[in-house]
C-alpha cells in the first residue's frame, strides 16, 4: 500500500536540504554540503522508485486501467464557494515516471558536480540551487489542480534563473539569466490567462474534475465551447494560452531564443535543466490537459503539432552549423522536445489510437537518459580542453577512452541507431505520424536525419578530426586523461541505461487512458529512417572525421543560407529591432512622456498648489496670541454685522 507520509517526502527532501545547506552551509559545512544534497536525493530517489514499483505493478492498476490516486490533498486558498487552491499529491502513470525521472537524473547531477565544481568557492550555494531546483520540478509534477502546478512553474523560472546566472562575475551570465526569466515571463502570463479561462468556465481548479467537466457533454462544455472570441471558442484560446505556457518553458519558436544563451550555467546544471527539469515541463503540461485537448478541442492539438515540428525543424537546421558544444547540445534538446511535442499533437486518444502520447512520454523518458549523458560528457570533455570550441578539441578519444565510449553511445541513441534507447522511442512518434499526418511525417524523418548528422558533427569533431593540442598555456596535455571518478560514474551508469532504455515495455505503463495496449517492432518502416540516419552519420565522417577543406565548400555553397543558420535566423536580431526600435521608441517613449508630463505633471500641480496655499493660510496660525485676538474679535464684529443686515 502507498505511504502518504513516504511520497511526501519525496519533494520535502530537497527542499529541506535547500534550507539547511542554503542557511548554514557555506558558514559551517562548505565541502560536507555537496555530500548531504547527494544523500538527500539518494533517498528521494530511492523513494521514488519504491513508490514507482508499488504504482505500477502494485496498487495502481484496477481493471486493466492504471487509476489516479489523490496521496494527500488539503485546502489552501478558497477563492469562491465551489473554488479553491488546494495542495495535495497526484499519482498517476505520468506523474510517476516523471518523480522517478527528475530525481535520478539530479542524483547523477548532483554526484558529477562533486568533482566538476570541486573548489568553487561558491559550492555550498550551487548545491542549494540544485536542491532547490529539484523541489520545484518534483512539486510541479505531483501538483493535483492547476494553480498548484503554476505555483511550483514559477519556482522553477526562479531556479534557472539562479542557477543560469550562478557566475554572477560575468555580464553574459547575467544577461543569459535575465533573458530565460524574461522570456518565459511572456509566455508564463498567457499561462496564466489560461488557468483564468478553464476555471472560469469549469469552475474548479483540480485536474480531474477539470479534465471531467471538458471532457463531456453538459453544462460547462457548453458554456466555454459556445463562447467564442476573434472565431475560435473560450476552449480553444484557453488550452492554446495554457500551451503558450508550456511552449515557453520548452523552448518552442517563438520562445525559444533563451535556450542557447542558458549555457552560460555550469554544465551540469545544462544537464539538469535540457534533461529532466525545466524544458520537459512544457510537455509534462499539455499531457497533464492532454484528454481536454484530444475529446474537446482538436484545433489546439494542432497548434501543438505544428509547432512542434516546426521548432523541430528549426532547431535541427541551426544546430548543423554550431561551433560551441553546448550550443549544439542545446539546439538538440530544442528539436527533441519538438519531437515530443508534435508526437502529443498528431495522438488520438486511448489503446493505440493514443500512440503518440505513448511515444512522446516514452521518448521523454529514453531522451532525459541520453541528453543528460551527452551535456555530462561535454562537461568532462570541458573540464579536460578548458574550450567550449570544437576548432580547440579533436583527437580526444585517445585521452578520454571512457567520455569517448559513453558520448558515442549518448549520439548513437539520440540518432535513433538500433538497439539503443532512442531508436525505440523515435520510430513509435514517427509511427504515429504516419498514421495521422503525412507532412509531418515527412518533416520529422528530415529531422532525424539532421539529428544523426549534426551529432556525429559533434562527436567526430570532438574525438576524431585531428591531434589534440592544448590552447591553455597552464595545461599538460598529460596531466590526467580522464575526469575525476565522481564525474566518470554518473556518465557509465548514463551510458548502461542508454543501451537498454529502450526494452522498457513503455505502452503497457504509461499511456493516455491508464489501459496498456501491444506495440509491434515494424522492420520495413524501422528500415527507412534506421538508413537515413546511418547515411547522415556517414556523411559526418566524411566531413568531419579528419581535417579538410570539405565542411568549408559546403558552407560557402550554401552562402547565404547557412550564414542565417549560424546566425540563428536572426530571431534575436529581430526581437531586439522589436524592442528598442518598436516597443521601447514607439510605445516606451510616449508612455514615459504621458506618465512624466500628465500624471506626474497633474501630481506635481496638485503639490504646487497645495504649497502655495498653505504658504497663504499659514500666517493664521502664527502662535501670537495679539493675532488670535484680533482675528476673533473681527469674526465676532463681522457675524454682529450680519445678525443685524439680516434682522433689518
Amino acid at each position: 500500500m502507498l505511504n502518504s507520509n513516504c511520497i511526501a517526502l519525496i519533494p520535502l527532501l530537497p527542499i529541506i536540504s535547500f534550507l539547511i545547506i542554503g542557511l548554514a552551509g557555506r558558514r559551517y559545512f562548505p565541502k560536507f554540503s555537496g555530500i548531504l544534497g547527494t544523500l538527500s536525493l539518494l533517498t528521494a530517489f530511492i523513494l521514488s522508485a519504491i513508490v514507482a514499483f508499488q504504482y505500477f505493478f502494485e496498487v495502481g492498476k484496477v481493471d486493466g486501467v492504471y487509476q489516479k490516486i489523490v496521496a494527500m490533498k488539503y485546502v489552501w486558498l478558497h477563492l469562491l464557494p465551489n473554488v479553491s487552491i488546494d495542495m495535495g499529491i497526484l499519482l498517476d502513470p505520468i506523474s510517476v515516471m516523471m518523480i522517478v525521472i527528475v530525481t535520478f537524473i539530479s542524483l547523477m547531477v548532483h554526484i558529477y558536480s562533486i568533482g566538476y565544481m570541486h573548489g568553487e568557492p561558491r559550492y555550498a550555494t550551487y548545491y542549494a540551487f540544485l536542491s532547490l531546483f529539484t523541489f520545484s520540478m518534483l512539486g510541479l509534477v505531483l501538483s493535483t489542480n492547476i494553480f498548484q502546478i503554476y505555483i511550483f512553474w514559477e519556482l522553477v523560472g526562479v531556479s534557472s534563473f539562479l542557477l543560469i546566472g550562478f557566475y554572477y562575475e560575468k555580464p553574459s551570465a547575467v544577461a543569459a539569466s535575465k533573458k530565460a526569466f524574461i522570456v518565459t515571463r511572456f509566455a508564463d502570463l498567457g499561462f496564466l490567462i489560461g488557468i483564468l479561462v478553464l476555471s472560469y468556465y469549469s469552475e474548479t481548479l483540480d485536474f480531474q474534475t477539470l479534465i471531467a467537466r471538458l471532457t463531456t457533454e453538459g453544462p460547462y462544455l457548453s458554456s466555454i465551447a459556445g463562447a467564442s472570441f476573434i472565431g475560435a471558442s473560450a476552449l480553444t484560446w484557453g488550452l492554446v494560452l495554457v500551451f503558450a505556457g508550456g511552449a515557453g518553458k520548452s523552448a518552442m519558436f517563438p520562445f525559444h531564443i533563451w535556450l542557447p544563451d542558458a549555457m552560460e550555467g555550469p554544465t551540469p546544471v545544462s544537464a539538469l535543466i535540457h534533461a529532466a527539469t525545466m524544458v520537459v515541463a512544457g510537455v509534462y503540461l499539455v499531457a497533464r490537459l492532454f484528454p481536454i485537448f484530444s475529446h474537446s478541442c482538436p484545433q489546439a492539438l494542432d497548434v501543438v503539432a505544428y509547432i512542434g515540428i516546426f521548432s523541430s525543424l528549426l532547431a535541427a537546421v541551426i544546430a548543423c552549423t554550431q561551433t560551441d558544444i553546448k550550443r549544439v547540445l542545446a539546439y538538440s534538446t530544442m528539436s527533441q522536445i519538438g519531437f515530443m511535442m508534435f508526437a502529443l499533437g498528431v495522438s488520438g486518444y486511448g489503446g493505440e489510437e493514443g500512440l503518440g502520447f505513448m511515444a512522446s512520454m516514452f521518448h521523454l523518458f529514453t531522451h532525459s537518459i541520453f541528453k543528460a549523458l551527452l551535456f555530462l560528457g561535454a562537461g568532462a570533455v570541458i573540464h579536460y580542453v578548458h574550450s567550449n570550441e570544437m576548432k580547440d578539441m579533436g583527437g580526444l578519444r585517445k585521452l578520454m577512452p571512457i567520455t569517448h565510449i559513453t558520448f558515442l553511445l549518448a549520439c548513437l541513441a539520440i540518432a535513433g541507431i538500433p538497439p539503443f534507447a532512442g531508436f525505440f522511442s523515435k520510430e513509435e512518434i514517427l509511427l504515429a505520424c504516419w498514421n495521422s499526418n503525412k507532412i509531418i511525417f515527412g518533416a520529422a524523418v528530415l529531422t532525424a536525419g539532421l539529428t544523426a548528422f549534426y551529432m556525429f558533427r559533434l562527436y567526430f569533431s570532438i574525438f576524431w578530426s585531428k591531434e589534440f593540442k592544448s590552447h591553455n598555456n597552464n595545461h599538460d596535455d598529460g596531466h590526467h586523461g580522464e575526469a575525476p571518478a565522481t564525474m566518470l560514474l554518473p556518465l557509465i551508469i548514463l551510458a548502461g541505461l542508454s543501451v537498454v532504455a529502450g526494452f522498457v515495455p513503455f505502452s503497457q505503463l504509461v499511456t493516455s487512458d491508464g489501459a496498456g495496449f501491444a506495440t509491434e517492432f515494424h522492420i520495413g518502416f524501422a528500415l527507412g529512417p534506421i538508413l537515413i540516419a546511418v547515411s547522415a552519420i556517414i556523411l559526418a565522417w566524411f566531413m568531419y572525421s579528419k581535417e579538410s577543406l570539405v565542411p568549408q565548400k559546403v558552407a560557402d555553397s550554401l552562402k547565404g543560407f547557412y550564414t542565417a543558420a549560424y546566425r540563428k535566423f536572426y530571431f534575436d536580431e529581430i526581437y531586439l529591432f522589436v524592442t528598442k526600435k518598436i516597443v521601447f521608441n514607439l510605445i516606451g517613449r510616449p508612455a514615459a512622456w504621458v506618465d512624466k508630463n500628465i500624471f506626474d505633471g497633474f501630481m506635481n500641480l496638485l503639490a504646487s498648489v497645495t504649497v502655495a496655499l498653505s504658504e497663504a493660510i499659514k500666517s493664521f496660525q502664527s502662535g501670537k496670541t495679539q493675532e488670535y485676538a484680533i482675528y476673533f474679535f473681527a469674526g465676532t464684529l463681522g457675524f454682529v454685522l450680519l445678525f443685524i443686515y439680516l434682522w433689518t
